[in-house]
């Protein structure tokens, strides 16, 4: 690819963007940055720190004291939060749950968007989230909305849990996924919406292979 664009993928819980994204930037050997983990990692911190998940001045505070680190893995990203992986942590129950209050918070978010904009300025990065192409990198070359009915996305993260030794009720899971839909659609600040200008692709029946050759194939197309 002789353009280094930028590619914003976005689209609610379980849709599959950042599998399908890290897929995407290891095949164009672009930058992958999953800003979700960015939140989870400030998310757990504040757990273990015990500060006020809707208190957006702390939680500003928290941040502005920790490193969030993401580092290539072998099989998956790494998260480092102040030096320390919680790759595994961030993906507990406990934090999923909780992380759509945090996000939420326009302090965070205002000083996370800053991050994630100064990742992205020498192009060639390929990020997922929420609100990518609405508003973290809204002149992204390439903006995609994934999207799956809720039943899949809980299959999805059941299976997922399942395969990992976890517990799990997917009806329990089902719920939590809508709940999460609800909360991020109805947030004041950068609330998910699809970009007027970007592809919406749904991957209830698709796999993940089809996914990311679709996304390539309009990656090769921008550039």
């Amino acid at each position: 690819m002789n353009k280094r664009i930028n590619i914003a993928i976005d689209g609610p819980a379980g849709a599959g963007k950042s599998t399908v994204a890290r897929k995407v930037a290891d095949h164009l050997t672009f930058l992958y940055i999953d800003t979700g983990a960015m939140y989870r990692a400030l998310t757990f911190k504040a757990i273990e720190n015990e500060v006020d998940l809707e208190d957006g001045p702390a939680l500003k505070d928290l941040l502005d004291t920790t490193v969030i680190d993401l580092q290539v893995g072998e099989s998956e990203q790494l998260v480092l939060v102040d030096h320390t992986d919680v790759t595994t942590d961030i993906r507990s129950s406990h934090v999923t749950n909780n992380v759509s209050f945090v996000a939420r918070q326009s302090e965070v978010r205002e000083e996370m968007v800053k991050r994630q904009k100064l990742l992205a300025d020498r192009g060639g990065v390929v990020m997922d989230g929420r609100d990518i192409g609405t508003h973290v990198l809204p002149k992204s070359e390439l903006k995609v909305f994934l999207i799956a009915s809720v039943e899949e996305r809980a299959s999805r993260r059941y299976k997922e849990l399942i395969e990992n030794g976890i517990e799990a009720d997917y009806d329990q899971i089902k719920d939590e996924i809508a709940l999460r839909d609800k909360r991020d659609t109805e947030r004041e600040v950068a609330p998910l919406v699809k970009a007027s200008d970007a592809i919406e692709i749904d991957t209830t029946t698709m796999s993940i292979s089809d996914v990311v050759d679709h996304i390539l194939q309009l990656a090769k197309e921008r550039a």
